[in-house]
């Protein structure tokens, strides 16, 4: 059973910055793809960035496209995700979630992830 831990939230101004990582203590990390996603008071959890499993391919939502970047240490069994310029609406509880395969070219959303961590409060204030 993988098991998924993210830290490194907080409570930040707006235009600042963040740096969220997501520990994995299971044996597949290396070889699947690892998504973000948040979840806003009263929202549905959407979808924020993904990577693929060599580090090489990303995506990410329109929203935070430019100020936020995924990024993965194999090595490490860790992902993170670097976030700049944030904004008020970017305060959300973020999780990351372990993909089913290896690669993003073909993921449509929360479907795609079978393992999620508890998450890590982002509040940012204006």
């Amino acid at each position: 059973q993988v098991q998924l831990v993210e830290s490194g939230g907080g409570l930040v101004q707006a235009g600042g910055s963040l740096r969220l990582s997501c520990a994995s203590s299971g044996r597949t990390f290396s070889n699947k793809a690892m998504g973000w996603f948040r979840q806003a008071p009263g929202k549905e959890r959407q979808f924020v960035a993904a990577i693929n499993w060599s580090g090489l391919s990303t995506y990410y939502a329109d929203s935070v496209k430019g100020r936020f970047t995924i990024s993965r240490d194999n090595a490490k069994n860790t992902v993170y995700l670097q976030m700049d310029s944030l904004k008020p609406e970017d305060t959300a509880v973020y999780y990351c979630a372990l993909g089913l395969r290896p690669d993003i070219a073909t993921m449509t959303g929360k479907p795609d992830f079978n393992s999620w961590g508890q998450g890590t409060q982002v509040t940012v204030s204006s």
